[in-house]
């Protein structure tokens, strides 16, 4: 004869069915009628627990007011639940050391690590040869996300350290054939085309470029490129005595022009690497007694905040923040979960303002 099968003993916590004192994971599981692996599955959002089990487990969960153990559970998974992301200092007006584009970067950051459950860790970037160790090595965060990198050329050997310590990293920036780890990037080359096109379309042929044009800087020189590809399909040879090097800064913009009007280059459109440097380049076109757009049109790239609110507004290319932040996030979850993760482009829209319009 079999044995008699008896019930598993009910734990005194829930004598009546009611707990008393603080809910544990094998007091659901119990309740549940599953082991407790199960339950502890259930609660990560495991897919390997069906959903309405998973639905029975969470209701008996919230009935009990249980709350997950963070710090045990990140002991047994080895994951600390916080992502680092490390900025690139620029200069600034302010003593901020941020790109204003990247302020904007890092509120839909906030929010994207927040809807999937993880704390995040901001810092500036320590060039050292070391300085990613204080972060994965040290389990202080499960993977970086990157921002802003300066030299791309002297950058690129830390990158090649990252993949090579298989460390978890994404990065914000140009998206390369055959560069080092995950990008997610904007479509420089269409930005660039696309509001250089629009300033053909205002009919304006002479049109200035301001931003290094290098290897050195790939994402301006994607918008250099395309800014060229626009004038070529017109039938415009690009002329090199037009374009003047710019970095990230307004003051850098203000002494490009003023470069080019101290060399008496005559042009009647402008095509910025960036929104600072566009407003540089504003203020030195109006103090050289230009008027904007009647004689020069100006348009930028990134549309920060200040952009819209420029004298005149300024024209841009916009660079979707909130769905940067969600690739961005989701793809280093993707990596840190050992599952495919491919870089990507974002399309680039055109916001037209004030600081373009057609010849008269």
């Amino acid at each position: 004869m079999a044995p008699r099968r008896t019930a598993p003993a009910k734990p005194a916590a829930l004598k009546g069915d009611r707990v008393k004192g603080k809910a544990t994971s094998h007091d659901i599981a119990y309740l549940a009628g599953v082991s407790q692996p199960t339950v502890s599955r259930a609660l990560r959002g495991s897919p390997t627990v069906n959903e309405e089990t998973r639905q029975r487990i969470l209701q008996i969960a919230r009935e009990l007011n249980y709350k997950v153990d963070k710090n045990a559970s990140n002991l047994r998974s080895q994951h600390c639940g916080t992502l680092a992301l490390l900025f690139f200092e620029d200069p600034t007006l302010d003593d901020s050391l941020i790109n204003p584009f990247f302020l904007s970067m890092l509120g839909s950051l906030t929010r994207a690590c927040a809807l999937k459950g993880y704390d995040l860790l901001i810092s500036f970037q320590q060039l050292s040869n070391n300085w990613h160790t204080d972060y994965q090595d040290s389990n202080k965060a499960d993977g970086i996300i990157l921002l802003g990198y300066g030299d791309y050329l002297e950058y690129l050997a830390r990158l090649e350290q990252l993949v090579e310590r298989g460390t978890h990293f994404v990065r914000w920036g140009a998206v390369l054939p055959g560069q080092p780890g995950i990008s997610i990037g904007c479509d420089n080359f269409a930005g660039g085309r696309d509001v250089t096109q629009h300033l053909l379309d205002c009919g304006r042929r002479r049109i200035a470029f301001l931003g290094h044009a290098s290897d050195h800087y790939p994402e301006f020189f994607e918008r250099y490129r395309g800014y060229r590809q626009a004038l070529q399909d017109h039938g415009i040879e690009a002329q090199d005595d037009l374009q003047a090097d710019a970095f990230t800064t307004e003051q850098s913009g203000y002494d490009a022009v003023c470069a080019l009007l101290d060399r008496r280059q005559s042009f009647d459109g402008i095509f910025c690497a960036s929104d600072l440097i566009a407003i540089g380049a504003m203020r030195a076109l109006q103090e050289r007694g230009l008027k904007i757009p009647e004689d020069v049109a100006v348009a930028g790239f990134d549309d920060i905040p200040t952009a819209r609110f420029a004298n005149p507004s300024l024209t841009t290319v916009h660079q979707d923040t909130k769905v940067a932040a969600t690739l961005l996030v989701d793809s280093l979850l993707a990596i840190i979960r050992g599952e495919p993760a491919d870089s990507r482009s974002i399309a680039p829209t055109l916001v037209v303002r004030q600081s373009t319009a057609p010849l008269p």
